[in-house]
């Protein structure tokens, strides 16, 4: 169950050549929903530009075996857009990560060659600005308790240090990221605690 490389948090990063602006996006993201969800709010938000070229590397599987790549030049001249920035992806070898790259047309043609290294140069400078982190795949798991060992099973999921969310309705709902290798014993962990009296996803 291999970590990942991803990107630490959303950012943007801008320049301008030969008056074009360039504005390099980037947010980690955890499927190719995700990655699609982020590709369209940001031509909305830009929807003024010129051109919004992404791209993206998702996995599709804890594993890692599959990986989702997607690019497109949006207009931008054949293989001078889309690719370079999906190549920036892949030479930093970046998972779970989308780049936008929105252009204003500043009057002036790059030509294939400027366009190739503007849209490289956007995504790397997205990609500093957000930072670069280790993560390891994790699953949610849901949990379903009785409010007599909702504090049980909280204490629990707080000692491991998980991200989670709770909900107090009729019972107590956890939702919990976990990562992959620990999500077994974390399940038994919680049936052992509560002797049995949790329902788990």
């Amino acid at each position: 169950m291999d970590s990942y490389t991803t990107v630490a948090e959303p950012a943007t990063a801008s320049f301008e050549i030969q008056g074009s602006e360039f504005l390099g996006h980037v947010r980690p993201v955890e499927s190719v929903e995700a990655a699609d969800t982020f590709v369209d709010e940001v031509r909305e938000t830009y929807a003024d530009a010129t051109h919004n070229v992404p791209a993206y590397r998702v996995r599709t599987d804890p594993d890692g075996e599959f990986l989702r790549e997607y690019s497109s030049d949006d207009g931008e001249p054949s293989g001078s857009a889309g690719k370079p920035a999906l190549s920036v992806l892949q030479g930093q070898a970046l998972e779970n990560v989308a780049v936008v790259v929105t252009r204003y047309y500043g009057g002036t043609n790059l030509g294939v060659g400027g366009l190739v290294r503007a849209y490289s140069r956007a995504v790397k400078d997205a990609v500093d600005a957000a930072g670069v982190v280790e993560r390891r795949p994790h699953e949610r798991v849901a949990i379903g308790v009785d409010y007599d060992d909702s504090g049980t099973v909280r204490g629990i999921i707080e000692s491991e240090g998980y991200d989670f969310d709770a909900a107090y309705a009729e019972a107590v709902t956890f939702d919990v990221a976990v990562p992959v290798p620990e999500a077994d014993d974390f399940r038994d962990r919680l049936r052992s605690a509560t002797s049995g009296r949790v329902d788990i996803e």
